[in-house]
């Protein structure tokens, strides 16, 4: 299903001119997408929400991700995809915005990213005991 969603879509909106809007009415939806560079960033909302809004919802994140990769591209996401989602999970609740401040965002990733190495650290100095004892 998911699958069929991301082919069905990419279809549509890979197709459309870069001067048509960036609004696709699809299944009762509507999908608002933004290109950049090489990336395009898309949100399926409902027929009722603010598609502006949206818009600058997009934008937003890829500022946040601009600023914690450098200049984001493909490979940043695709190889850190969980970052990418830890970012997102940052910016967004539920489908609506929690945290607009920038400098708020990049210190919340900033302590997760302290955690993920502490975390990392300690696990090396077990396995390291481990081995050791296992001597």
């Amino acid at each position: 299903m998911f699958l069929q969603v991301i082919r069905e879509l990419s279809g549509v909106i890979l197709t459309r001119g870069p001067k048509l809007c960036n609004f696709v009415e699809w299944r009762g939806y509507k999908v608002v997408y933004k290109r950049y560079a090489s990336l395009y960033f898309c949100m399926c909302i409902d027929a009722e929400d603010n598609e502006l809004e949206v818009l600058e919802i997009i934008h937003h994140y890829v500022e946040i991700l601009d600023r914690y990769f450098g200049s984001v591209c493909e490979l940043d996401l695709i190889f850190n995809f969980h970052k990418a989602y830890y970012i997102l999970d940052e910016v967004l609740i539920a489908g609506e915005l929690q945290e607009t401040s920038k400098k708020i965002v990049a210190r919340l990733i900033a302590a997760q990213d302290s955690l993920v190495e502490t975390a990392k650290e300690e696990a090396s100095s077990i396995s390291n005991i481990i081995a050791q004892a296992t001597k």
